[in-house]
Formats: C-alpha cells, structure tokens, sequence
C-alpha cells in the first residue's frame, strides 16, 4: 500500500470592509468545500460559517419553495464547557438560535423565486463568540454564502444593528453590554436590506417617537448599503455562475378552464365581507375541477394550476386596494376591526387575565406571579442571565378551524412569543419596585389576521388586571401593503387573511400613547422603501390609540392590589457578611427556615433578602433572618426575656439567636441584693444595649437605663 506524502495546502482569501468602526472580514477557503457556498465571516473575535445547497434534483410534488435555515450555536464558540450536568453537548436550539434563525430565514426568502420547486438550505455555524452580535453577522454570511454559490437568489442583502444606547448618538452594531437585557437603552434594531429599501426588521424601544426610529432606518441603510458593495465586488472575483432552472409552464387547457369558469367568479368571492369562506370555496371548486379534467392521465402535481388561482387573487386584491381604495372586507385603509377587551372575570386562581379581540382574531392571556426564586435561568452560548418576565404563546390548530399535531411549540411560536415579550418588557416595572417573577401565556384562540399583536392588548389588560404597576398600557397592530411602485401603493391597517397572505408587507407596531416599543418587519417583496415604512408607522400611530381607547376603558389603570392568591414577596437588606451564616453548612440553615415557615427565600450578593410565601410565610421567615442577622447597637432599647439568674445578674434573650446580660447592678437605680429579690425567670424586662464586644460576641444590657422606674425599692 502506497501513501502519498505530499503536502496538503489550505486555499484561502480575505476580504475586509469597516463597519461601525470595525473591521468585517469575510474568509474563503477549502474548509467547507462540498458546499454550494461558505464562507467565514469575522466581526472582532465572533465568527460564524455559512453554507448554502440546493438540491440536483426538484422535488416532485411540493406546491411550496423548500428552504430551510438553521442556526446552530456551538458552546465552545464561547470558550466554556457549557450544557447540564450529565450532558456537555449541544442539544436542541435555544430561544436565542430560534429567533436568529427566523431573522435569516425572513430576510433571504423574499429574494428567491418562490416558484423554485429545488429544496435550498442555509446553515449558519458559530465558530467563536464575543461581545459582537453573531446573529448579525449570521444573516451577512448567509448572504454572502448565496452570492458566491451557483443559487439563484437575488441578493446580496446588509443586515446591522443600529440603535441609542448610553448617549443619544447612533451606534452601529454595539456591543453585548450596551444590549443587556436591563441596560436603559433608548432603543435597539436589527435591521436588514437591500438597494436603499429595508426587507427585515427586529426592533425593541423604550417608547420611541416614530421619527427617531424612521432616522435610525436611514443610518442603518447607509452601513447596508456599504456592505452591499462589498459583497458585490467579492461576487466578480470568486462568485460561482448561477444555475439555471427552467420553469415549468403551466397548461394552456387549464388558463383557459380557469378562465372560463373561476375568474368570473373570483371578484365578488373575494370582496364578499369578512371571512374567506366564499374565496376558499370557490378555491375547492377549482381544485377539484382540475382533477376531475386530468383524472385520466398521469399527472399528479396540480401546484401551477393552484399558484394560477392564488396570483389572480394577488392581482385583484392589489388592484382594486392601489386604484379603488377598496378592501376585501369593505374597510376603509386605516380602519381597525370591531375591538372586544375584557381585565379579569375568569377565576379567582388566576393571578391575572385579559381576553382582547380584533375581528375574527380572538386571544387569552393567562397571568401568573412567582417569588425571584422562579426566574429562569438562561445559560446560552453567548446569554447567561436570569429571566424575570416571560411571555409564552401558543397556536393550537382550532384556532385556525384545523386539525393538527397540539403541544408541541414550533418556530414560529416562539417568534411570536418574543415579539410580544420585548413590545411588553419595556413598560415593566423595576426589580427593586416590583420584585416579582411575572409569566404569561398567550393562547391564540380564533385567528384572522396578527395573532401576535393580540397577545400584546390581552397580556397588557392581565398585566394590568395582576395588579403590576406598568409604565403605560400597550397595543399592537399589523400594517400591510399593496404595492406596484414608490408611487402607486396602499397602507393597510390591521391586515386579516387574504391581505396578510397576498400583501407585500406584515409590518407589526407596538407601543404606548408615548411611543414605539417594538417592531417587527415580513416583506413578499424584495424590499420596502423608508418613507413607505414611516408611514406605515404613523398611520400605525392611530390606530394604536383606538385600541388604547379601548383597553383603557376596560380598565384605566393597573389595579392598586395583586390577587390574594399571588404570593406575597417582602424584602429586606442584611449585611452581606452575614449571608454565609444565614445560608448555613451546604444550605442547611436556610433549608431549616424554608421547611419550618413554608416560605421561600431568595439572596442576592448585595444582602437583598426576598421572602416569598402565602398566609403568613412569608412574614415568618423575615422575622427569622432580621433576629439573625440583627446587628445590636449602643444605645437601642428594646424588650427580652430573663432565660437564666446568676449571682452577677441576669441572661436576657433579645431574640431567638442572641442573648446579653444584665449586670445586677444595672438592674435598678437603687442597690440590689440579689438578683432573684427582683428578676425571675421568664419575665419580660426593658433592656437598653450599653456595651458591645464584638471580638467576644458579648452584649452588656441596662434596665435602669432602659427604666428606671420598671423596679420599685422596697419599703
């Protein structure tokens, strides 16, 4: 057997551009070379790998454009051995590595043709990880992966963060610390686009104005635009020749079938009110009369005849919306559906509730209270933190008048969950005002239309009904967009079914009477022009206020007291030298306290002591840690009982861990024989602190200083 001894060279380029004032270096090489596309992006010491592949073969049968993107972060990316005890390795995507998946995902399915019937896949790899977003540059490598492979795709696209953060400069792509989670930004957007439009957006705001946030779109486009170039200028040196895919055409018999028996049909099934039942019907009779016309023959794959109904139904809608105002339900272009808001009235064990409805879009949201020790613990690649507030939303199939797999939470529930758990986040109280742990889950119960921004308005009216002292109330809505060019367009207000599936935009808005809390941006289109998109955001504006008018007199304001079935939290401050004896050996002190008053306690490395418990718990275990941790001054009096006599004088028990003595002279301002012709066991005697030492642990106590009249002499 013969080895070939020659020496193995690794190919390799860079590139680098500078973006918000740091260098961005995309490397190429052989690592990954069986893919379509890679490439290595760095920004400081993050780096992640993108590779992109499309199928040889199309997949038969599919009546949608395959792609999948998938994000995976890797613990050693952080230079920690990270995961559970038994198990250090990576195992199903976090919330984190969902949320950036879904911001690729968004960002490059737009710029695809979506009658591409080849499956294509992203894969994004974090390979190292510091204070730089890696999400960011995730959706920059994805595209820089499809710019040099041989798919077709019209990219490049640019995607930063830009936002307000210690000082009211714009910063682009700041760093993890300026981002914390508790940090008082102004406000922080992910942003992404492409040739001065914007397709993606991912913003949280303290209750932002809508202009600050239409300038911040305008700095981030400007660094987008630079990032443009420069994937440009890599694409004509080492970019692959696309591939080129014939497209299939669909049969004259069937245009012509559809022609004569659907189209004469399909304007008054669409404009016919509220609902799609007349569209989705006439939908099903066309279905069926396709299979009917080519039962005969081999074909098994209807989607152009499918896609033929669905574009008519994209043209009509858009035509009639940019040239006759006119809705499929009749609306005018800003006009928000019938509102319903309900605070509270479901059951005395829930801490909180609201139920909101907006048209056919229906959503509960369930409130509940925990002590600190129910926050969750997060402990990512890149987010080691602690949670306070948490907002979880689910989409049964019901809802949507379907049958399907219940229970488990998809991608998309997750995104939908974190969007209204940021719009919410930045109206909360503080810790130190409201230290509670605050969960609530939104159940989407009937949708038409922004189940997202429903959960919004319900979990606000819950908050409010909890009795969680929220800066404002806040309301979210969807805005959508018919669009033929910068000048021939329509904004619409609080889009449902065919809109939010046909229209160009699902713009999603939410804030308080102050401003934007946040935002989340879909395009159908290859992007959206600025000014289209503010405003979007001002005619957002009003109706935000409708809701608001709405919400507000269902219940002005946050009620002034939690529910007597939320625990009740108490808080004290020791001195943090103390922790270590309040803690005890292993925890064994602290255990002993929360077996015997129920309650449970939380400290933090300040000496901030939280006791949380129900019917008096609560109440019991702080009286238990303060007479621990009491730290006796000179000069305090107080009360205690006589536990032993001496001839010297008296123990006296200040409380449950400490003593102090009674010098029989201290006793009375006259002479005392003995102790026992005044003081006997059990009696409860005032008692001033006139000496401390605290090398000894030892307390010298007074009660003719405390009272000199607590003893009479005998006469």
């Amino acid at each position: 057997m013969s080895v070939f001894h020659g020496k193995k060279i690794m190919q390799k380029k860079e590139y680098s551009v500078e973006i918000g004032g740091k260098i961005l270096t995309a490397i190429f090489t052989d690592l990954a070379d069986q893919a379509h596309g890679s490439v290595m992006l760095k920004y400081g010491e993050t780096i992640v790998l993108a590779t992109a592949c499309m199928s040889k073969d199309k997949q038969a049968g599919l009546g949608f454009f395959n792609l999948t993107v998938d994000y995976a972060e890797k613990f050693y990316a952080s230079g920690k051995i990270l995961g559970s005890q038994y198990v250090r390795r990576e195992g199903k995507p976090s919330t984190e590595a969902i949320l950036a998946s879904r911001v690729i995902d968004r960002t490059l399915r737009p710029l695809f043709d979506q009658s591409l019937r080849h499956a294509v896949q992203v894969i994004v790899t974090v390979i190292a990880c510091d204070d730089n977003d890696p999400a960011m540059l995730a959706v920059n490598a994805a595209s820089l992966a499809l710019v040099v492979s041989n798919i077709p795709w019209r990219g490049p696209i640019g995607c930063v963060r830009v936002g307000k953060y210690d000082s009211d400069n714009f910063i682009i792509n700041a760093s993890t610390k300026l981002r914390e989670e508790e940090y008082p930004y102004k406000f922080d957007l992910t942003v992404c686009g492409r040739e001065g439009t914007i397709n993606m957006i991912e913003a949280a705001a303290r209750q932002a104005k809508e202009e600050e946030l239409e300038e911040a779109l305008k700095v981030a486009s400007a660094e987008i635009t630079r990032l443009e170039e420069f994937q440009k200028n890599i694409q004509k040196e080492i970019g692959k020749e696309k591939r080129v895919i014939e497209k299939e055409v669909i049969n004259p018999e069937s245009v012509t079938m559809f022609k004569e028996n659907i189209l004469p049909k399909m304007e008054k099934a669409i404009f016919s009110g509220p609902g799609k039942k007349e569209i989705d019907a006439l939908h099903s009779e066309w279905n069926k009369m396709v299979k009917e016309k080519y039962a005969n023959s081999d074909r098994t794959d209807f989607g152009l005849e499918d896609n033929l109904f669905d574009d008519t139904e994209n043209d009509i809608l858009h035509e009639k919306a940019i040239k006759e105002n006119k809705r499929a339900d009749g609306r005018e272009m800003d006009q928000v559906r019938e509102l319903y808001a309900q605070a509270g009235g479901l059951s005395s064990i829930l801490h909180g509730s609201g139920i909101f409805y907006r048209g056919g879009t229906h959503v509960l949201s369930a409130l509940t209270l925990g002590g600190p020790e129910d926050k969750q613990s997060v402990n990512g690649m890149d987010v080691i933190a602690q949670r306070r507030f948490m907002h979880h939303y689910n989409f049964p199939p019901f809802s949507a008048g379907e049958t399907g797999r219940s229970g488990f939470t998809n991608r998309r529930e997750v995104g939908h969950g974190a969007l209204a758990e940021k719009a919410l986040m930045m109206v909360l109280p503080s810790k130190e005002d409201f230290p509670y742990t605050i969960r609530i889950v939104s159940e989407s119960m009937a949708s038409n239309g922004s189940t997202s921004q429903a959960s919004i308005c319900a979990s606000t009216l819950a908050l409010m009904d909890a009795g969680v002292p929220i800066k404002n109330p806040v309301a979210g809505i969807a805005m959508g967009l018919m669009y033929e060019n910068d000048n021939a367009y329509k904004i619409l207000t609080d889009i449902q079914g065919p809109e939010d599936h046909h229209g160009d935009m699902d713009f999603k808005v939410a804030g308080t009477r102050e401003g934007i809390t946040a935002i989340q941006l879909d395009v159908k289109v290859d992007g959206v022009p600025i000014k289209i998109l503010a405003e979007a955001m001002l005619q957002s504006k009003k109706a935000r206020f409708t809701i608001l008018d709405v919400i507000e007199k269902e219940i002005p304001k946050p009620r002034t007291d939690i529910s007597p079935n939320a625990p009740k939290i108490l808080i004290i401050k020791i001195n943090p030298d103390k922790i270590g004896m309040v803690i005890g050996s292993g925890g064994k002190t602290i255990k002993e306290i929360k077996e015997k008053t129920g309650a449970e306690i939380s400290i933090e490395d300040d000496g901030t002591v939280y006791f949380t418990g129900k019917d008096g718990s609560a109440e019991k275990a702080k009286q238990i840690v303060e007479e621990m941790t009491h730290e006796f001054k000179y000069g305090e009096v107080l009360k205690g009982e006589v536990v032993k006599l001496a001839d010297f004088g008296a123990f006296v028990r200040l409380n449950e861990f400490t003593d102090g003595m009674v010098h029989i002279s201290e006793i009375a301002p006259f002479r005392v024989e003995k102790v026992a012709d005044l003081i006997k066991e059990g009696m409860i005697v005032p008692v001033k602190v006139i000496a401390i030492d605290a090398q000894r642990g030892k307390i010298s106590l007074s009660i003719k200083e405390a009272d000199k009249d607590f003893f009479k002499p005998k006469e």
